[in-house]
């Protein structure tokens, strides 16, 4: 090779650099492509490379990371194959966070589709790459782990990690793929704005130990007043509260706690709104994507 001649770049390889800048804005402008050409029109070009180790787990039916791939939006990839990006995984000690920015605008984001029930059979040490990250505390909303933490299926992976990182329109992107897409936020709008607002894993690391440990201050402030081994004493939420040392009648007292199973009945029906498994939470701009 002549000597001051460059080497032609290998077909592949990394992509030239780009500021986090002009990256946002090819996430702004594949969503725009995303929302204004739903339908048959072609998949807008995806920004940044998304990947799956597939381990045939799952229903082909039901795996988001399968239906992604068929919609060309992600490549799989085979067991010791190497990826330069950002990997979510259960084997990371780093949790995502947005100091991972640059690294998912250059080189993206893979994720490892196995089933939950199947973690200990998982060859996680044959799925590598440079920069292994854990999710946060998380909700899922799939039909298949509706409500459960942590749970979360292939596309919401992807969503929390962008949303994460800073880049909320490419997880909008592909949550518009699934008919439940737009629940994942709405479980999960609080704390994926709070995660996205921290600077780095330790910050990512104070926000969930802080909303665990205000749960489990709800989860002990509620106490069943039924509970006879609690060492609390309770009156009958169903009856008036009377004044101490007054005494009623066998008679008096039968007539009320035939009419107390009413009452209580009622009381429910009218002050309980009616519980459809969802949490309700204020909707954010990027539900509003959802609508159109």
């Amino acid at each position: 090779m002549e000597r001051g001649r460059r080497a032609a770049p290998r077909r592949g390889g990394r992509r030239g650099a780009r500021g986090l800048d002009t990256f946002a804005a090819e996430a702004e402008a594949a969503l725009r492509a995303c929302v204004e050409g739903e339908g048959d029109a072609p998949e807008a070009k995806f920004p940044c490379p998304l990947a799956m180790w597939e381990l045939g787990h799952c229903d082909p039916k039901k795996c988001t990371g399968r239906k992604l791939a068929r919609k060309g939006l992600l490549r799989t990839l085979r067991l010791r194959q190497r990826f330069p990006g950002l990997v979510l995984s259960p084997l990371a000690t780093e949790h995502v966070s947005a100091a991972d920015r640059h690294i998912v605008a250059q080189s993206g984001i893979a994720v490892i589709d196995c089933s939950w029930a199947r973690l200990e059979e998982t060859p996680f040490k044959r799925m590598r790459g440079g920069h292994l990250r854990l999710l946060p505390y998380l909700l899922a909303a799939n039909p298949v782990n509706y409500g459960r933490p942590c749970k979360l299926s292939c596309a919401e992976a992807f969503a929390a990690a962008f949303c994460i990182v800073g880049f909320p329109d490419l997880a909008t992107i592909l949550l518009r793929k699934f008919k439940w897409g737009e629940a994942f936020i709405d479980l999960n709008k609080n704390l994926l704005e709070k995660y996205a607002a921290c600077h780095c894993q330790e910050e990512v690391l104070r926000v969930e130990e802080d909303f665990l440990a205000s749960v489990q201050e709800k989860k002990d402030e509620e106490i069943d007043p039924f509970d006879v081994d609690s060492g609390k004493e309770f009156s009958n939420p169903n009856r008036p509260i009377n004044s101490p040392g007054v005494a009623q009648s066998n008679e008096e007292w039968e007539e009320d706690s035939v009419s107390t199973a009413d009452d209580a009945t009622e009381s429910s029906d009218e002050s309980s709104p009616e519980d459809d498994g969802t949490v309700k939470l204020l909707q954010q701009p990027i539900n509003e994507l959802f609508e159109k």
